[in-house]
């Protein structure tokens, strides 16, 4: 009898634990936790959505598609984070996060549309030339910059934190693209 007692306790245990764990990875930070965690390990979803914006992209040749990605890829890998605070309010919660990004915006913010390299022979404006120079930037840039995101969450039906739509702002500032 006691070793079945013993036994019971042990299910008892065991399961409050993992209900416990459960709920532990149900909160705002951890959901933000896990959504930069997923740029940082080119999850599914992110390689998915990449793959879209890049498919999007009627401007560059597939091999400058290619190299798009590759940079993004190595962006999202080099992406840092730290949880500053969170807001519950209810069935809503604020996640406010530091990023540190590479600083895309600075790398191209002194392009220049009209640099004679980006003409061809004839003068005809080159935008095969163009794209690669701005890919090249990209590439090179190696100057980061902190942004602060404030992120939104609310509670699904079942109980869950999910992620609101982030803003484009939010979105800039992911890419390292935001205006500073």
């Amino acid at each position: 009898m006691k070793k079945i007692l013993s036994i019971l306790i042990s299910v008892v245990i065991l399961t409050g634990c993992s209900m416990n764990i459960s709920d532990m990875d149900n909160t705002p930070t951890k959901k933000v936790e896990a959504f930069f965690n997923d740029y940082q390990t080119l999850s599914e979803k992110v390689l998915s959505d990449l793959d879209l914006v890049v498919a999007q992209e009627t401007n560059f040749t597939e091999d400058q598609k290619e190299e798009y990605r590759e940079i993004m890829k190595k962006h999202y890998q080099n992406l840092d984070y730290k949880i500053k605070e969170e807001t519950v309010n209810g069935d809503s919660a604020t996640v406010e996060a530091e990023i540190t990004v590479t600083d895309f915006y600075k790398a191209l913010n002194n392009e220049s549309e009209d640099n004679k390299d980006f003409y061809d022979d004839e003068g005809e404006y080159d935008e095969s030339a163009y794209n690669k120079y701005r890919l090249d930037k990209l590439k090179n840039a190696k100057e980061r910059v902190k942004y602060t995101l404030y992120i939104t969450l609310s509670k699904d039906e079942k109980g869950e934190w999910v992620i609101d739509d982030l803003s484009d702002n939010e979105e800039q500032k992911i890419l390292g693209m935001y205006e500073h």
